[in-house]
């Protein structure tokens, strides 16, 4: 059975195997041979219209297979030549490339011209009849500056396209290195804000056990469930807003039993937002910040109202309560200066800013006497798979 650093292993080598298929679509040999071949075609193009007004008799034919056969060698080669020597190509400084491009252009040039020659027979066209070799040296002499030209701008353009692909594949590690830097951003606030929610609930199990110990064995079974959906999830960072509401009525029905009689609340959500995707244990934080510090402060009369509904093409979520009111200064936007009540509302702004960025507005404030109410505002998104776990943003 392979080891955990064998998987790691083999998922780099999967990696990299993928990145090495994304080399650009101009360095596959079809397309690379293809767009020389093409250029040979336009310069055999230019010298059949230069023949024709000139009034030279020549054959059409002659004209562009010689052209075209000339450049698809040159593709073939140079193709050839950047796949041996890639790394060399890559890497070389200017006096390395100098040192050994300038001899292995000449010797690349030259069998150029011992190819060529041997299938054009007839050309030089209206010359006397040359031996071989004869005819390899006219015509390397002639095609001499031309063919140094073909290679060197090949070689640059080889050594272009591979620093173009570099650049990309630095892009796509650093992208991905910021989406884990994020993911484990989360992963980390995650961890923090379940053993604050662990506290806080076994506190209130604890005062109840002096009092009523029926209530207590029955907040100790919702908790029980609570921690199976934590678990459920594992690192999972977005979810289906229903499964999020399920989290949050089982904790609702936990809070009725310690505040009976003294705190009423209200659900209220728009069917067309079941399955839109919201950060997991969003809600929570909120609605216990609000039980925290307003509605534990009553003897009755508190009320409680979450609502959520699409707005435009966003999800919009608001939580109101009664009780005691903000303090001064605390209340703000997303980036605001307030203190958002310690760990639960600290924790939701860090998360909603690394998931959505600027595309999100989170605020808190004391919309009348002793009642306050917290906004959420995130992209509208619909869930097509419930293990959604990347993030949006990059830290």
């Amino acid at each position: 059975m392979p080891t955990i650093r064998d998987k790691t292993s083999d998922s780099a080598a999967l990696e990299w195997n993928a990145a090495l298929r994304r080399r650009s679509v101009l360095m596959h040999p079809v397309v690379f041979v293809a767009a020389f071949t093409l250029l040979g075609t336009l310069f055999a193009a230019q010298e059949w219209l230069n023949i024709h007004h000139s009034g030279y008799a020549i054959s059409t034919a002659l004209v562009f297979e010689s052209w075209g056969a000339q450049y698809f060698l040159w593709g073939v080669i140079c193709w050839c030549l950047w796949r041996m020597f890639e790394p060399f190509i890559q890497n070389a400084g200017v006096g390395s490339a100098l040192a050994a491009g300038i001899p292995a252009s000449l010797a690349t040039c030259f069998f150029e011209e011992m190819v060529w020659v041997a299938l054009f027979p007839k050309i030089p066209v209206n010359h006397a009849h040359m031996p071989y070799w004869t005819r390899v040296e006219f015509n390397f002499k002639g095609d001499l500056a031309e063919s140094m030209a073909i290679f060197w701008g090949a070689f640059f353009f080889c050594r272009g396209i591979g620093y173009y692909q570099q650049l990309r594949e630095k892009e796509t590690v650093a992208a991905q290195l910021a989406a884990q830097l994020a993911n484990a951003k989360i992963a980390a606030l995650r961890m923090q804000l379940n053993p604050h929610f662990l506290f806080n609930t076994m506190n209130s199990i604890s005062s109840l056990m002096r009092t009523d110990i029926e209530a207590a064995d029955c907040l100790l079974e919702q908790l029980s469930s609570l921690l199976r959906m934590t678990l459920e999830r594992r690192d999972v960072q977005l979810i289906p807003l229903h499964d999020e509401i399920e989290f949050t009525e089982t904790y609702l029905g936990m809070q009725d039993r310690r505040y009976a009689g003294r705190v009423t609340r209200s659900l209220t959500v728009d069917p067309k937002t079941h399955d839109a995707l919201v950060p997991a244990m969003i809600l929570q934080p909120i609605v216990e910040n609000a039980y925290v510090h307003g509605l534990s402060k009553l003897d009755h009369g508190g009320h409680l109202a979450i609502e959520v509904a699409k707005d435009g093409h966003r999800l919009k979520a608001l939580i109101t309560n009664t009780g005691v009111g903000l303090k001064t200064g605390e209340e703000g936007p997303l980036n605001g200066a307030g203190s958002g009540h310690g760990v639960g509302l600290a924790n939701v702004k860090s998360r909603l800013r690394l998931h959505y960025g600027e595309s999100c507005a989170f605020s808190i404030r004391e919309i009348e006497r002793n009642r306050v109410q917290v906004s959420i505002l995130i992209p509208f998104e619909l869930s097509t798979n419930t293990a959604e776990s990347l993030t949006r943003f990059g830290a």
